[in-house]
């Protein structure tokens, strides 16, 4: 938003700004903030930094935690849910180990150097990209799990659960699994994701339309304009950012969690891809299959061949794996296709021109760190391209059918995703050496992350007791 410190003042004197926030990431994925009088907001904000504990944040040990972080004014917006004005920015996160310098482990950091390598290797100086956001909109949730009492109650006011409800029922609910593209009056959240498309806009994040998806007990989709990988990783934060935020201000609540409810579909964040190179679209030839060019065919090779290790990036919860499993539009086979929903890699049948030819990374969700996953991505694909990795040749299709149609002896020939968190990380440990070009990412930070998915995650759901064992087991 601004290029320096002086633009950003008058800003602020001019808009009657009284509160400089600051948004930083953690290694998980989630924002924090820490919060300035404007009147403390000067050249030794960018000079010496705002000090915080990293690790609190998940960087660093306690014994030596002490990091500083340094605003990005580019990114500054005027926070729409601060009822003092507010203008909010990125922080890029230091280390103090032999002066202020970046932290290579900052997720942020980790994204720009994906990107300059990429621009290092001379195959292409841009990489557009472009999630779409699902989620659930809920009206009730509450949770709670202790030694003698698991329980998860959700509501959702359009629920087919609800065509009974004996008070304020006007009926319209939307069935199971029943919602897709569906029309008022059964889409009750229509105006709420149009509220939220308009704010959006209005930050600077172009959004190309919002629908109903499948899911009856409003399950919806935001699906948001390409843009340059790190730069969408900012919005993909500003966008959980917005819609978590109106959703509370208009009595919702919003989860981005894969599979929240059993039976009805998950919710996954697919990712489109382009390469470009001096303006010139990299994916595009008339005749090859789809009209992919020999570029992206490799470039998808990477991504399929590095597939069960990228799940440790991009499907990094224990849940995500609950959302991974046949019959719900969930890719859980590694091959490509064409118009093919149930393949990892899909290339739309619609967008057959040069600009808008590409394909989309399937199993992705949002909770991920956008940075990690997207820069993962690129730097997958790069490996495919740099190494010629053919997917063809690799037997990883196309596969232009249903696959859970196939023949057994058919789907035997097709490699599983991972259908645990455990191990997906088994594959990251196995199979990281195409992160770490061009000193992208660290071994210290995938061990770390490694370490805390397994021994934070993984292992204290492997060993609570699931409601569902008590059916099973409890009279035996």
């Amino acid at each position: 938003m601004f290029k320096n410190l002086t633009e950003a003042k008058e800003f602020c004197n001019a808009q009657g700004i009284k509160i400089i926030d600051f948004k930083i990431t953690d290694l998980m994925g989630r924002w924090h903030h820490l919060s300035i009088p404007v009147t403390r907001f000067n050249e030794k904000t960018f000079e010496e930094g705002i000090g915080f504990d990293g690790s609190s944040y998940g960087f660093l040990t306690v014994e030596k935690s002490d990091m500083v972080f340094i605003p990005d004014l580019s990114t500054a917006f005027v926070d729409p849910f601060c009822e003092v004005p507010t203008l909010s920015m990125i922080g890029d996160i230091h280390t103090l180990d032999g002066g202020i310098r970046r932290y290579e482990g900052d997720p942020r950091y980790i994204a720009e150097k994906a990107e300059k390598f990429m621009v290092s290797t001379g195959i292409a100086d841009e990489n557009i990209i472009g999630p779409e956001f699902e989620f659930y909109l809920f009206d009730h949730i509450a949770f709670e799990s202790k030694s003698n009492h698991q329980e998860v109650t959700i509501d959702s006011v359009q629920a087919e659960w609800n065509t009974n409800d004996q008070y304020d029922n006007l009926g319209y609910k939307v069935r199971y699994k029943g919602g897709y593209h569906l029309a008022p009056p059964n889409d009750v959240s229509n105006d709420l994701r149009s509220k939220m498309t308009i704010t959006l806009e209005e930050l600077g994040m172009q959004v190309k339309y919002h629908h109903h998806e499948v899911g009856g007990p409003a399950q919806v989709e935001l699906e948001v304009e390409a843009g340059r990988m790190r730069e969408m990783a900012d919005k993909t934060y500003l966008l959980k950012y917005i819609v978590k935020n109106m959703a509370i201000k208009n009595g919702k609540s919003v989860t981005f969690m894969p599979k929240p409810m059993f039976g009805e579909p998950g919710s996954g964040m697919h990712v489109h891809m382009w390469l470009y190179k001096d303006g010139k679209p990299l994916f595009y030839n008339k005749d090859g299959y789809s009209g992919l060019s020999q570029t992206a065919l490799f470039f998808i090779g990477g991504l399929l061949k590095h597939s069960p290790a990228l799940l440790g990036l991009t499907s990094p919860s224990t849940n995500s794996y609950k959302r991974l499993v046949p019959g719900y539009e969930a890719p859980v086979s590694i091959c490509f296709a064409t118009s093919n929903r149930s393949a990892v890699v899909r290339i739309p049948g619609y967008g057959n021109d040069p600009e808008s030819k590409r394909f989309e990374f399937r199993p992705s969700d949002a909770t991920c760190n956008p940075y990690l996953a997207y820069s993962a991505l690129l730097m997958a694909g790069l490996d495919g391209i740099i190494n010629k990795i053919d997917p063809v040749k690799e037997g990883f299709g196309p596969y232009d059918v249903n696959i859970f149609e196939l023949s057994d002896a058919e789907k035997a020939k097709i490699k599983a995703l991972p259908k645990s968190l455990e191990e997906a990380m088994e594959a990251l440990r196995q199979d990281h050496e195409f992160l770490l070009k061009g000193g992208v990412f660290t071994k210290d930070m995938i061990e770390s992350w490694i370490k805390n998915k397994l021994e934070k995650e993984h292992k204290k759901i492997s060993i609570i007791p699931h409601p569902a064992e008590f059916e099973l087991y409890y009279d035996l």
